[in-house]
């Protein structure tokens, strides 16, 4: 296939960077995906600037218009569904089924927030003051700086950039350096859209340069954030003096607890699903599988079966349902992990080893390990297809396991107890529960975020987000 040319784009022109990066297929390294321009410090104030210029008439735009071009990339993105799905699956390695579902579901994001242009609300209050009106309404943050992973290179960064723009405000978009032909791809369909030059600006480059560009300038904002627990922590203190806005979706250990009375083929599908599905690569990924004793040997070996039987390889092949980790880097990172485990004295269930398929690429078998809850493994995000099993004595003893945690992202629970379900979706420390449900799987229009280290501020998609990329006006009138 051929090798994409990409380039970053602001104040409505495509421009070089200041060097040039590659992006690698990691299911066949010998393939370069695409050659990219690398923005540097000033490329990106070059945004900034152009976005600040082009906010103000972009806030006072008429929601048909930010509609209308919310819905036209909403319809290419669909209509192009199996040409950019397979695009990411290139580039990231994800499956070319999940692939193409993350591409479309990124096109209903857009299709989404075309509604909420026209749905943007406020209130008129009675004032407890004689003859005077109260009005409540919201109105654009202006310039926001959006930072977005590897992992899902479409669905996040729609899920940042079509609230931004619905509600008016203009917007600086850097995608991760492992995916930058995914990033301007989506840039590419936006900037056809009609949107006024400086409204929507791509700059790809390293965090270290234009991450923090975006995190040091005084005419952004807001910064929605989603990536490392450090470097979302980093964010925070550079920001705070200037009260700049901020979202981060950072990092998640999220338990599913696995009862006695839970039917055992729907739990073990859950765990597969969530722990292994995009290679681990998830936020959301339940690493930690949390299981009562009484069933616990019938778990694990039905889990420990389906596990060494899970097929992977090229995301290109139809039958590869776990495709390459991302890079060297993280692939190295995970095999580190599963040899601390077992260092430690977790019990090694299967996998955790290297595979070598036809072509070279960072193919590794899912991990599955027996642990404590004070092992590393099972306490530290490993953003890999590595996880644990956990016993736990009683509901009570699971539940306190899922809590003990420094995150709290989501959580889930096999049972067909009403009462366990019930008080587990009350009493679990996270944003998310799902209930006979993988963890990892989140509509696209309904709040997604968590509680202590997995998340700051408010809430990203669904009608929720408008929290972020709006400020309330409160407005008197004398009649």
């Amino acid at each position: 296939m051929a090798t994409l040319a990409c380039k970053n784009f602001f104040n409505g022109r495509w421009e070089t960077g200041v060097t040039t990066g590659i992006s690698t297929n990691p299911s066949d390294l010998d393939e370069v995906v695409a050659e990219y321009a690398r923005a540097d410090r000033n490329q990106t104030d070059l945004a900034i600037r152009a976005a600040a210029d082009a906010g103000p008439a972009w806030a006072f735009s008429t929601p048909q218009r930010r509609a209308d071009a919310l819905d036209t990339i909403g319809h290419e993105l669909l209509a192009r569904r199996d040409e950019l799905g397979t695009l990411l699956a290139r580039e990231e390695g994800k499956t070319l089924p999940e692939a193409t579902a993350e591409v479309a579901r990124a096109g209903q994001i857009f299709k989404f927030f075309a509604g909420e242009a026209l749905r943007t609300g406020g209130e008129r209050l009675a004032s407890t003051r004689v003859g005077v009106d109260v009005e409540v309404t919201r109105e654009p943050v202006g310039v926001v700086g959006l930072i977005a992973p590897w992992n899902f290179p479409f669905a996040i960064p729609a899920w940042k950039i079509a609230p931004a723009l619905a509600f008016g405000n203009s917007v600086v978009f850097k995608p991760a350096e492992l995916v930058p032909a995914c990033g301007w791809a989506l840039a590419e369909i936006i900037s056809r859209a009609g949107l006024p030059a400086g409204v929507f600006n791509l700059v790809m480059g390293s965090g270290r340069q234009v991450g923090q560009a975006l995190v040091d300038s005084p005419l952004v904002q807001a910064i929605s954030f989603t990536g490392s627990v450090g470097t979302g922590r980093q964010i925070l203190k550079d920001t705070a003096e200037r009260g700049t806005k901020v979202q981060l979706e950072m990092g998640g250990k999220n338990p599913l607890v696995v009862l006695a009375d839970a039917d055992l083929d729907q739990a073990v599908d859950c765990a597969v699903q969530g722990a292994f599905f995009s290679t681990g690569q998830r936020c959301t990924a339940s690493s930690r599988l949390i299981v009562e004793n009484r069933i616990l040997d019938r778990f694990v070996s039905r889990l420990r079966e389906r596990t060494g039987a899970l097929k992977v390889g090229h995301a290109l092949q139809r039958d590869t349902q776990i495709g390459p980790v991302v890079d060297a880097q993280q692939l190295q990172q995970n095999l580190e992990y599963v040899g601390i485990a077992r260092e430690e004295g977790a019990e090694h269930l299967v996998g955790g080893e290297t595979l070598e398929r036809a072509t070279r690429g960072h193919f590794m078998a899912p991990a599955l390990l027996l642990a404590e809850p004070q092992h590393r493994v099972a306490r530290e995000e490993i953003f890999g297809p590595v996880a644990c099993v956990l016993r736990a004595d009683s509901y009570e003893h699971a539940l306190e396991l899922a809590n003990d945690t420094p995150f709290g992202l989501c959580a889930g629970i096999c049972t067909t107890s009403l009462k366990h379900a019930t008080h587990f979706k009350r009493h679990a420390q996270v944003g998310m529960t799902m209930v006979n449900l993988p963890t990892a799987g989140v509509d696209h229009h309904v709040p997604f975020g968590g509680r202590k280290a997995s998340s700051h501020g408010s809430r990203e998609q669904g009608r929720y987000a408008a929290e972020f990329y709006t400020t309330v006006k409160t407005a008197y009138t004398q009649a």
